[in-house]
């Protein structure tokens, strides 16, 4: 897998990481989530082009932002339901 940019590299290791993070939480449990993460980016593994890259930073960005309200709200609604 050859990256053209290594800033972008890093910025597609800091995505799945925080995707990887949320997926700790995710209601079906961490074990449904982990493969099919891995699997959709190693999907995209093999892009080089640049600008295909960014767009898949931004679509991840956008899961990103859509999940963690989602995540909290479901967890402020487990505490007060466990309260």
């Amino acid at each position: 897998m050859a990256v053209p940019n290594s800033a972008l590299r890093g910025e597609v290791i800091n995505l799945y990481k925080q995707l990887l993070h949320l997926g700790k939480n995710y209601p079906l449990g961490f074990d449904y989530f982990r493969p099919r993460l891995h699997k959709a980016f190693m999907s995209n593994a093999s892009m080089t082009d640049e600008e295909k890259i960014k767009e898949g930073i931004k679509r991840g960005e956008f899961v990103v932002k859509g999940v963690c309200p989602y995540m909290c709200r479901f967890e402020m609604m487990l505490i007060a339901y466990c309260v």
